[in-house]
């Protein structure tokens, strides 16, 4: 599904943030890529949302080099994953409901398939009772699970959650994770990045460690290990 080929990013700098990755993340997986600060995980997102691109290498999804899409075809891909924040980043004038509508507003999607489609979906992440509420009247916790239904609304193939936990308690933590989880067991590919080992832990999923730029492991069932 998502390839990195001998992939190698370096800047104008000389600064070398990944060097020669070679990575295949399978349809429906659940990925958790752990590494300390400046491991490279960052950037990896970046090439996978194609934010960036490689200095050496490809990245394909399918059969596709994402960095030689253009137009429509780009515009097709980016709506195939859907991105999940640590800080969240919802419309602070508009409520639970009006954010994630947003999304499918942005994707040309109908008014009637909004007003079916947003209910389910904030009901899938334990939100149905609180979709008239704005970002200030929710917890973080509540924030993010916006942030998932909104991720997750235009049904796309692939989730990136890019440390989602990062602002939030051990109790709204473990409830992400587990939405995370369902979404996953749904068949959507869940990529996730963190540094928190108690997530990773419980998970017992697929565990890739990088340590300054490279792939240092790769678990299939594993644990976080530095």
């Amino acid at each position: 599904m998502l390839y990195f080929d001998r992939v190698s990013k370096e800047y104008a700098n000389g600064n070398k943030v990944l060097d020669n990755i070679s990575l295949t993340v399978h349809k429906g997986e659940l990925v958790s890529v752990v590494g300390h600060s400046g491991a490279g995980k960052t950037t990896l997102i970046k090439l996978l949302l194609a934010e960036e691109g490689p200095t050496e290498g490809t990245v394909s999804f399918h059969s596709d080099n994402i960095h030689e899409l253009r137009g429509n075809d780009m515009t097709n891909y980016r709506r195939k994953i859907g991105v999940v924040f640590q800080d969240f980043r919802l419309i602070p004038n508009k409520t639970a409901y009006e954010n994630v509508a947003f999304a499918m507003e942005a994707a040309g999607k109908h008014d009637d398939e909004i007003s079916e489609d947003v209910p389910h979906v904030l009901d899938l992440v334990d939100l149905k009772s609180k979709m008239h509420h704005f970002p200030h009247q929710l917890s973080g916790g509540e924030q993010q699970r916006v942030a998932i239904a909104r991720a997750i609304i235009n049904r796309p193939e692939i989730i990136i959650a890019d440390e989602p936990t990062g602002n939030l308690d051990p109790l709204n933590t473990y409830d992400i994770v587990q939405i995370l989880k369902k979404i996953n067991d749904l068949g959507t590919t869940v990529i996730l990045t963190t540094h928190n080992k108690g997530i990773v832990d419980n998970l017992g999923r697929r565990v890739i460690t990088m340590e300054d730029g490279r792939i240092t492991r790769d678990q299939k069932s594993g644990k976080f290990t530095m």
